[in-house]
This record gives C-alpha cells, structure tokens and sequence, in this order.
C-alpha cells in the first residue's frame, strides 16, 4: 500500500486565527476551496505556495505543549528554513509568535524554538 499524504492538522482553540498566523509566516491561502474538506468554525486549511496544505481543527479544552516540559510534551513541531534568522524572528514575533529558546551565544546559531498563538513549538532554521 502507497498512502497520500494529505496534510498536517493542529488542534487549537480558534483554527482561523491560527491559519492566518501560518498564512503571514508561509503565505499562501487561508481556506481555499477544496473538495477534501469543509471549512467552518471548527476547521480551518492553508494551501502554502510548496503545495502542502496545514489544517487547524478546533478544540473546546485545547491544552497547549509547555516545550521543554516532558509533562506537556510538544508531541509534533514544524521546522522552517529561512535564509535571514534575525529578521524572521523579527516576522513571526510581529505576527503574535512567542520565543521560546533564542540559544543566545551558541556556535552556531542556526536554529530558534518559538511557539504559535495557540502554543505550538515551531523552529526556525537557517538555510544552508
């Protein structure tokens, strides 16, 4: 058997305020018409330029991970490869990302842990 990947869903507590977060840090388009899913108040999609598509369903007692804490694990984090660090932190902080781990001082400093609205870790990494 050969699956189709579809795309990655994130539970959150308002699945369109996080489709819009990913849409200003990946561009694309915010629930496109598209035969696989219905969009509501419950579901969001982002089609990115790549192709691939992240979803959002929404959940009433969304309990975000707490990284690094095992307690709350993060369970999945997306990484994104930028060419300038500093000035894509300088974007998803503005567009309401928090920093999580800057590694301040490390050699080298190539990638940065954040969290999105809904308190999803995500990195970013430089592009090699």
């Amino acid at each position: 058997m050969t699956a189709e990947f579809q795309c990655v869903v994130l539970d959150c507590p308002d699945p369109l305020r996080l489709a819009e977060f990913y849409r200003e840090v990946l561009g694309g388009t915010v629930n496109r018409p598209d035969p696989r899913w219905t969009v509501d108040e419950h579901w969001a999609t982002l089609h990115v330029p790549s192709g691939q598509v992240l979803a959002f369903q929404r959940v009433a007692d969304h309990r975000p991970p707490r990284w690094p804490d095992p307690a709350h694990p993060q369970q999945v984090h997306l990484d994104f490869a930028v060419p300038d660090l500093d000035r894509a932190q300088e974007q998803v902080l503005a567009c309401g990302a928090k920093l999580l781990d800057a590694r301040p001082g490390a050699v080298p400093d190539d990638w940065r842990v954040y969290a999105d609205p809904a308190g999803h870790p995500f990195c970013l990494i430089r592009k090699a």
